[in-house]
């Protein structure tokens, strides 16, 4: 079938490049979200998130007229969900955003139909979930209408360019069905495109991201170790991934963001009996802000009045995505130590964490401290001059937990310098 309109129910960080990339290829695409400042901004023009490219294309897509911003569906060909999944405070998957997505779309389905679920989800939500709530229309999933399960697979940061060339895994409820979602993906993805079952595509992207944590575990505890026995974890673990078949990642004061952070509570959740070393690698990295702290008190004694600045909130270095961030928890935890924190946030300057100060620039942030932070590896923090910070803060003390301040440099400019993992020193 050659389809011709598409309703994309969600626009975050997945949907909104989906619906414009699909915009951008000749579709005409409503782009759905609840939020009505949402709407309201990108009907004006404003593009809500920051992502490289992002502004361009959206911008590009509206002024076609291919891609319309609503607050609800509308009648299409296709259906794509790509709504949140976040967890519960018990860490279990909370799908009440598929399953309104899913009951928005029931009175606009209509045999030929091809609905697609985007959203990370436990094993067997297309099948056992989905399909049922679609069904109340009449219509039958794999034979009525297709539907399938098509994880995004982007990074932050390069979303647009991933979004086109990475491999795209589409499971559908029935072959008819991930053949539907093949043919709709080819409208731009030049990756290799792959067919399979809906429970085994969400399978695949829970193990894609539970192996990265699982082996970030393995890192964060391997600096624990390093602190104990006095070694240079990062010395250490270049040497170790000389070994042909050795790749370690770094460890650094947590793991966030919405996938990895979160992914893995979906097995946990699904089969906790068969799922023990998933769950002890997400408490090692839940844990990581905690070793943190605990690790700066005992660099520099007591946190009680003492000012940090704490410089990037970010989960990960150059965007703005703040969700599930191990930094965050970390100033948190700093504040409830007694310290007086100053965030600096440039890609979020304006977001606060009660208890803190937030600066909007570097300066404001330092120019009082005690202590400087390293939370997040963002290129204007990697890049500064130690000498230079050197003429605008009081601090004495640097704390680098994500390993990006060369440490002969900041010795020579006077500062205390300290990074986790780093037990030689």
């Amino acid at each position: 079938m050659a389809y011709k309109t598409l309703c994309v129910i969600g626009l975050g960080y997945i949907g909104l490049p989906t619906a414009s990339t699909f915009a951008t290829h000749s579709l005409n695409v409503i782009g759905v979200d609840t939020n009505p400042e949402i709407v309201e901004g990108l009907n004006n023009g404003h593009v809500h998130l920051f992502e490289p490219g992002l502004r361009t294309l959206v911008q590009a897509a509206l002024q076609s007229g291919n891609l319309i911003v609503r607050r609800q569906p509308q009648p299409a060909d296709a259906f794509i969900i790509a709504v949140p999944t976040p967890f519960k405070e018990n860490k279990r998957a909370d799908l009440s955003f598929v399953i309104s997505a899913a009951e928005s779309i029931v009175p606009h389905l209509r045999e030929g139909n091809l609905v697609i679920l985007e959203s990370t989800s436990p094993p067997r939500t297309t099948v056992d979930i989905l399909a049922p709530i679609l069904e109340k229309s009449g219509l039958k999933a794999g034979f009525d209408f297709q539907l399938a399960y098509s994880p995004e697979r982007v990074l932050p940061g390069q979303i647009l360019r991933e979004l086109i060339e990475n491999a795209r895994v589409i499971g559908g409820v029935t072959p008819a069905s991930a053949q539907a979602g093949k043919e709709l993906y080819s409208t731009f993805v030049t990756g290799e495109i792959i067919m399979t079952d809906a429970t085994t595509a969400e399978m695949v992207k829970l193990m894609e991201n539970t192996y990265r944590d699982i082996n970030i575990a393995a890192a964060n505890e391997f600096a624990r170790l390093a602190d104990q026995f006095q070694v240079d974890i990062w010395e250490a673990i270049a040497l170790a991934n000389r070994h042909p078949r050795v790749k370690i990642l770094n460890p650094g004061p947590g793991v966030g963001g919405h996938c990895i952070s979160v992914d893995p509570w979906f097995l946990v959740e699904a089969a906790p009996q068969n799922a023990q070393l998933i769950l002890n690698a997400r408490e090692v990295n839940d844990s990581q802000p905690a070793y943190l702290v605990d690790f700066i008190q005992r660099k520099t004694g007591s946190l009680r009045g003492k000012r940090v600045a704490a410089l990037g909130l970010a989960y990960k270095a150059d965007v703005d995505d703040l969700r599930e961030s191990p930094a965050i928890t970390a100033v948190e935890l700093l504040r409830d130590a007694g310290a007086q924190v100053t965030t600096c946030e440039p890609f979020k300057a304006e977001f606060k964490i009660d208890g803190a100060k937030s600066a909007p620039t570097l300066e404001e942030a330092v120019k009082d401290a005690d202590i400087l932070l390293l939370l997040v590896g963002h290129t204007q923090f990697k890049q500064l001059d130690p000498l230079e910070v050197r003429k605008i803060t009081p601090a004495k003390t640097v704390i680098d937990a994500v390993n990006n301040w060369p440490r002969e440099t900041w010795l020579a400019a006077g500062f205390d310098y300290f990074h986790l993992g780093d037990g030689k020193h």
